[in-house]
Formats: structure tokens, C-alpha cells, sequence
């Protein structure tokens, strides 16, 4: 038998030393994304926070959320730019904490990779570290996984999971949802990290390359792609904990579109009629209509068309909500209103959705025309 050379960890694509030059990259990154909860630093088997706190409150409920971006990161990684993926990756985790009125409170993420490139995998960190940052989460630990062989060495991907706690009387939720509320929409800050798959496929059967500049986005077409999801955690906290605002329901608006995700915290017996003439989609939802020739009808179950977040509230409060939430630096305005089921209109375009991802509650309907 001949004898075989000896095999190491690295000939198998595993490269340790890179692992390690990313954590020292990514350090003070993570340092910034903190709460004086967290316990320990960078580096420990299990990141600790000190829930001490949660022994005040008188039945604390938590939360706790997991996603990804999808396929927003083969964008990031044909523009070779990795500092903003991570933004996304924490609005659409900590966002869904925010629907049930529970603040996040710490944060983990996960990066597999083809290659160990340490200031790539800083970068994505940076960008998550940010994202926390501005949601004000504890990033309290996270893993960069070397996977050669299944991903090419420029691939990767992102997850990331969140904890938050909530009073058990202050949950939100379809049981507090009311005939003659008022629904306010949430100004997104375009696509978020949702629809990618069919965006992608749209912009390379017209055979656009993402630095093309396209003067109706101000900006090329992969700058435009990469921009950050909207993270509402600081400002939709603010409304709920808010003495003027009353806010019974909430709603991130990702896979599935605006109806979809409504109907989702409606109760039974109720319908939301939102009306499109309320507000105008941003150009980028326009044009991936326009260059794919894609059904208005496909477009609102993909995209979010320009809205983020839903809440559903008393309509004498909804003056006080748009102006908190535009001080925050979020437009908002009115964009329907709930009413009892049986009220649907027949006008064209306007579809009927009963329920969505499971939940068998009430009804939305979108009606008339973009402004």
C-alpha cells in the first residue's frame, strides 16, 4: 500500500487562523452592540445576560424570533459589499419581536461560509453589530462556520435568532383589535429582505447589470438593492410604551406582502380595507413591475411595496402616532380601517384575503389605485 501524505484540517479548506483573525476583526464591533445586562465578553461557549431584571415585572412573557435575508446576500456578494447584509439580518428577527409588544433584548447570529476571508466575515459582524446598535439589542454571541466543498469560497449565508420579554397584560395581538380602528402604515426604506428571488430574476431576464445607473432610483441598481432594511424596534417601542397612543396590534410586513401579514393579527369577524391611493410605492417597486412585466397582484404578495410596518389603533390616536413616528424619522400615515367582516366591497383589484401563514383570524382587502 502506498503511503498516503498526511491530511490536515487545512488541506480540507478549514483554515483556523483565519477564524481567529476574524473574531479579532469583528471585536470592537460587537463591543458597541451591548447592554449593561451582558454578562462575560466575545469569546465564551454561550453569550450570558443577566435576566435579574425580569424578577420586577409581574408576569414576564418572552420572545423569541429567528430568520435570515434570503437571497439579498448573493447581491451583497456579487457587489462584493458585506457591510450592510447584517443590518437586514437583524430587522427581520428583531422586528417580529417588536409585533407582540416584547422588546429584544439579546442577540446571536450564524455565518456559513465557503471560505474564512476574516475581514469579509468582519464586515457582515459590523453590519449586525450596527443593526443591534440601533434596535438596542446585546449582540451576545454568534458562529462563523467554514463549510468548503458545500459553498464556493466566495458564498456565505446569515441567520441570526433573538430573545425579548413582554408584561403578559401588554401583548399584542388580534384579541385587542377592534371594529372603527384606524390602520397606520409605516414607511419601509425600500425592499427590505423579501421578494429577492423573484427581484433577481426580473433584473437578469432584462439583462441589467447592479452598477447601472438608473436615474428614477438616483443611484445604481445594486446600491439600490443593497439598501437596509428599516429597523423600528426604538420607534414602535416608543409608540406602544407611549400614555397618547393605544396600540392594539402590530405588523412587519416581509414574505408574503401587506395583506398577507395584516390578516395575521386581525381577530375573526373583522375586516381591514386598506386603500392604495394613500400612498405612492417608492420607483424601485415600479420598475421591477415595469422591466418583468409582473401582476400588480404578484408584486403586493412578494414585495412590501413601500410599507414596513402596520399598526392597528383608536382613530381618535392616530394624529399622535403619525407624529411620533415621523419624529422618530419614520413617515406614517393613515391607511385604512377595520370594520366588521360582511363589508367587503366587489370593485375590482381588490382581493379578499382571509388569514395567512397558519392563522385562521380575520380578512383584509386592499382597494383602489396607487397616488
Amino acid at each position: 500500500m502506498t503511503q498516503q501524505s498526511p491530511i490536515t484540517y487545512a488541506d480540507a479548506g478549514v483554515d483556523v487562523e483565519a477564524g481567529d483573525k476574524a473574531v479579532d476583526l469583528m471585536k470592537e464591533s460587537v463591543r458597541r452592540a451591548t447592554r449593561p445586562e451582558v454578562l462575560g465578553g466575545l469569546g465564551g461557549f454561550a453569550g450570558m445576560f443577566d435576566a435579574s431584571a425580569l424578577q420586577g415585572m409581574r408576569r414576564p412573557v418572552l420572545a423569541t424570533s429567528t430568520d435570515g435575508v434570503g437571497t439579498k446576500v448573493a447581491i451583497a456578494q456579487a457587489m462584493d459589499t458585506h457591510d450592510t447584509i447584517g443590518q437586514d439580518l437583524v430587522g427581520m428577527v428583531v422586528d417580529d419581536i417588536v409585533v407582540c409588544g416584547a422588546e429584544p433584548l439579546f442577540m446571536t447570529d450564524y455565518i456559513a461560509t465557503g471560505k474564512v476571508v476574516p475581514e469579509r466575515i468582519a464586515a457582515i459582524v459590523a453590519g449586525i453589530a450596527k443593526g443591534c446598535e440601533l434596535a438596542g439589542v446585546a449582540l451576545v454571541g454568534g458562529e462563523t462556520a467554514e463549510h468548503p466543498g458545500l459553498l464556493d469560497p466566495h458564498e456565505y449565508d446569515v441567520a441570526g435568532a433573538a430573545t425579548g420579554v413582554v408584561e403578559h397584560d401588554a401583548v399584542l395581538g388580534p384579541d385587542r383589535v377592534v371594529a372603527g380602528d384606524a390602520v397606520l402604515a409605516f414607511a419601509s426604506s425600500g425592499l427590505h429582505s423579501n421578494g429577492y428571488s423573484l427581484v433577481r430574476r426580473v433584473i437578469a431576464a432584462a439583462g441589467w447589470e447592479l452598477d447601472r445607473h438608473v436615474d428614477e432610483l438616483g443611484r445604481t441598481l445594486g446600491e439600490e438593492l443593497l439598501e437596509p432594511t428599516r429597523i423600528y424596534t426604538r420607534a414602535l417601542l416608543d409608540l406602544v410604551r407611549s400614555a397618547e397612543v393605544d396600540v392594539h396590534a402590530l405588523s412587519h410586513v416581509t414574505g408574503g406582502g401587506l395583506a398577507a401579514n395584516l390578516a395575521r393579527v386581525m381577530p375573526s369577524g373583522t375586516l381591514a380595507r386598506v386603500d392604495r391611493s394613500t400612498w405612492t410605492p417608492p420607483a424601485i417597486f415600479s420598475l421591477v413591475g415595469r422591466l418583468g412585466s409582473v401582476p400588480q397582484s404578484d408584486l403586493e404578495r412578494t414585495l412590501n411595496m413601500g410599507i414596513g410596518f402596520v399598526a392597528a389603533l383608536p382613530q381618535g390616536d392616530a394624529d399622535a402616532a403619525i407624529a411620533r413616528s415621523r419624529a422618530a424619522g419614520i413617515d406614517a400615515w393613515v391607511l385604512g380601517e377595520v370594520s366588521d367582516a360582511g363589508t367587503a366591497t366587489t370593485a375590482p383589484d381588490s382581493e379578499v384575503v382571509q388569514g395567512a401563514k397558519g392563522v385562521d383570524g380575520g380578512a383584509v382587502q386592499v382597494v383602489g389605485e396607487y397616488a
